[in-house]
């Protein structure tokens, strides 16, 4: 019983390993396949058009070759048909002559009656038994045509007509060695020209392909040989106006882009790095002082403005993980659907009314979509300058502008009025218009730079327009809603 199951265990292994053998010979194939092919742009590309320029080649000599070889066996068959129609009008009219004459173009010509029995036949056939069908070949009799002596490829028409002896059937073969011959010579013209003509193609597509890429090839160059300490360098423009002067622009924007954003952190770097050693030194100094002076007085006022100091240096840090946030993420995080009017409420409402109080005009039922810490942030940076600044009166309004889809938050304060060409002066990093007072109120020159950065990153604007008395900062965001009413405070 073992022995009679063990055959079909070991054939059944068998098959299974040669299955996997198949399967684990996929990815080896695949990988060889990966391996060989061209890498380069420029032989892909040559590669592509010789093979489609020889696909259509293909496919045009095919069609000419079968339209040829059907015109000539048409002509052939219609002189063959024609000697039949001849031979058979002779055999009706009891005129059959033997030998049968032949005609130009037919090889042979036999007549048989109903019984078989060569009646008449061309001179290459005298004597000769009658042709007997061999099988069928295009819907015509293929016959044995040994009896020529000599291998012919020939088109044999068949008719069959009444005579005063009786009913006769009438074989003509008509040569198809001129069709054979024009279909060769067409073929091997077809071949050569083909060759030529792709070999012609491949040439001018790889010159063509090298001289396109030859720009491509500098711009890589070039862009490869530009380091972190080379970014005023540029790609050469090519000149022209296509896809490769269109990538040289790109590439030297890109580089622009760059190069500014470098310089920007460098000079972000050294503001910083002033910034940070000022209050660093004040705070050292002060601690010394307190750590040496026998007076517990003075030692306790050098405390206290140590830890102002340092509350300062806090602030100064927070500031810049958040704008080394914002630069890194570009993006502001979790969003949500906000009512500005509650935001700006809560913001203003949170905060301590002094050195001034913050007058409310807000416009109920504007919704945006945006992080509420982020936007609560902006709000309070531009509420701390304004407090900074105001001399009597901080005002905030919040409108909806119907015509742009936008909810307008305007903060207002009384202090002096920003000049028109200092006004993108003071979103940058570490701009003071008035460094000694913004210092000293605890300003560290980052909070309008924030603001902008976070109005930016809701897809809105913050810019400063004209106010009756002070100055006006305006943030405008997308919003979903009109207003439905306003409150005020």
């Amino acid at each position: 019983m073992a022995d009679q199951h063990a055959g079909p265990i070991r054939s059944a292994r068998r098959r299974a390993t040669a299955v996997a053998r198949r399967f684990a010979a996929r990815p080896r194939v695949a990988a060889l396949i990966t391996r060989l092919a061209p890498r380069s742009v420029r032989t892909r590309t040559t590669l592509a058009a010789c093979v489609s320029v020889a696909a259509v080649l293909l496919v045009a000599s095919a069609a000419v070759l079968l339209l040829l070889r059907a015109n000539l066996v048409r002509s052939v068959e219609a002189s063959g048909r024609e000697q039949a129609q001849v031979v058979s009008r002779l055999a009706a009219d009891g005129r059959l002559p033997n030998p049968v004459p032949l005609d130009h173009g037919s090889d042979f010509v036999q007549v048989t009656d109903a019984h078989g029995t060569v009646v008449a036949a061309s001179q290459n056939l005298a004597g000769r038994p009658a042709l007997t069908p061999a099988g069928t070949s295009d819907g015509h009799g293929t016959f044995n045509l040994d009896a020529l002596g000599d291998e012919h490829h020939q088109r044999v028409t068949t008719l069959t007509t009444d005579t005063p002896n009786g009913p006769v059937t009438i074989r003509v073969g008509a040569s198809l060695h001129t069709a054979d011959t024009a279909e060769d010579v067409t073929t091997a013209a077809l071949a050569v020209l083909s060759g030529l003509l792709v070999a012609t193609v491949g040439v001018v597509t790889w010159k063509a392909t090298g001289r396109a890429l030859r720009p491509v090839e500098v711009i890589r160059s070039e862009v490869a040989a530009i380091g972190d300490r080379d970014l005023g360098r540029r790609v050469p423009d090519p000149g022209s106006d296509d896809e490769i002067a269109r990538l040289a622009h790109t590439m030297n924007a890109m580089l622009d882009r760059l190069e500014s954003a470098g310089v920007r952190q460098r000079r972000f770097i050294a503001d910083a790095s002033h910034e940070l050693r000022s209050p660093l030194a004040v705070l050292r100094t002060q601690l010394e002082v307190a750590h040496t002076h026998p007076d517990p007085a003075i030692r306790a006022e050098m405390v206290a403005g140590a830890l102002q100091d340092t509350g300062r240096l806090q602030s100064l840090a927070a500031d810049l993980l958040l704008l080394a946030r914002l630069d890194a993420t570009g993006h502001s995080g979790p969003m949500e659907d906000i009512d500005l009017a509650e935001l700006v409420r809560t913001t203003a409402e949170g905060r301590d009314s002094r050195p001034h109080p913050v007058d409310l005009d807000l416009a109920a039922g504007c919704t945006a979509t945006g992080n509420p810490m982020w936007l609560g942030r902006l709000l309070t940076n531009l509420l701390d300058n304004a407090q900074r600044h105001a001399r009597s009166t901080v005002a905030v309004r919040l409108a909806f502008d119907v015509a742009a889809g936008q909810a307008v938050i305007d903060v207002t304060n009384d202090g002096p009025a920003i000049d028109a060409g200092d006004r993108e002066k003071v979103f940058e990093r570490f701009t003071r218009l008035d460094d000694a007072r913004s210092r000293d109120d605890g300003g560290t020159g980052l909070g309008l730079s924030i603001a902008r950065d976070i109005a930016a990153l809701h897809g809105g604007t913050l810019t400063i327009e004209d106010a009756p008395a002070g100055c006006t900062f305006r943030v405008r965001l997308p919003t979903r809603e009109a207003p439905r009413s306003s409150t005020g405070r």
